[in-house]
């Protein structure tokens, strides 16, 4: 079966891969319909892209078959050693639902690669599974593609630190970030999100028996170019097109908190 990885030519205007500004070796990984890039000193993704075609759908089950990508040493990834008997979820950067499109015997495959270990990060498991952040988050994205059957591309992935707290030999990322990109009437837009697990870790991370404080995540809409601070990632001709830089949001000015998609600033 073929396999596509991300189409950087799925929309109107071509949108390259995240590149790293600096040297650092990643491992260019295409699934269906999405693309890995694996950090193999860190073990995680520094960026996953996707292609999510509203028009085209398919719902298929779950399964929930975490496995090796066996073109990759298992030493560059984290497997479940790291998520055993803890608070930490694998959580998806590529959602299992946004690559599952087309003809089935695609989307089925679609749907088993999104649980490959290089797909995924440890995530508080509120943080994963909370419906009006991360996961409200990325419902919306979708939602908003299969309602108007637009096509969309996601970029997600941890924001790799050199500070992150390590945890059974592997650095866990404090943040992670998220950038959306859409057909306009006249190219391209484009929206990007930070979101902070900190609050969350400690109490997993050192096995306290301590409550999570009321507000453990936290969702920020930012400018892409803060992104691009935050990872050292270059995403090409998103910072232009952003539509918070649109609207005159400066680079590094306090950003847009999130309590609910309502609060989503995307025309």
């Amino acid at each position: 079966m073929r396999v596509t990885g991300y189409d950087p030519e799925f929309l109107p205007v071509d949108v390259p891969l995240p590149a790293p500004e600096d040297p650092r070796p990643l491992r260019d990984l295409g699934y269906q319909h999405f693309t890995v890039l694996l950090d193999p000193v860190r073990r995680l993704a520094a960026a996953t892209a996707v292609n999510i075609d509203g028009d085209l759908l398919v719902d298929v089950g779950r399964g929930d078959d975490w496995h090796f990508d066996d073109r990759v040493p298992e030493s560059e990834q984290c497997g479940n050693e790291l998520y055993r008997s803890n608070e930490l979820d694998r959580g998806h950067l590529v959602r299992r639902r946004d690559p599952v499109w087309g003809a089935r015997e695609l989307a089925e495959r679609a749907n088993v690669d999104s649980f490959a270990y290089t797909n995924a990060a440890p995530q508080a498991a509120g943080f994963n599974q909370s419906g009006e952040l991360w996961l409200g988050l990325e419902d919306h994205v979708l939602a908003y593609a299969e309602q108007h059957r637009h096509r969309v591309s996601v970029f997600t992935g941890p924001v790799l630190a050199e500070g992150d707290p390590e945890y059974r030999g592997v650095l866990i990322p404090q943040e992670f970030w998220k950038v959306a990109v859409w057909s306009t009437a006249s190219g391209i837009a484009a929206a990007g999100f930070l979101l902070d697990q900190r609050p969350a870790l400690e109490p997993i991370l050192t096995a306290l028996p301590v409550p999570p404080p009321l507000e453990p995540f936290r969702t920020f809409q930012v400018p892409v170019s803060d992104v691009v601070d935050a990872t050292g990632l270059d995403f090409g001709p998103l910072v232009e097109v952003d539509v918070l830089a649109l609207r005159g949001v400066r680079p590094g000015q306090p950003p847009r908190r999130l309590r609910s998609v309502e609060d989503l600033e995307l025309g």
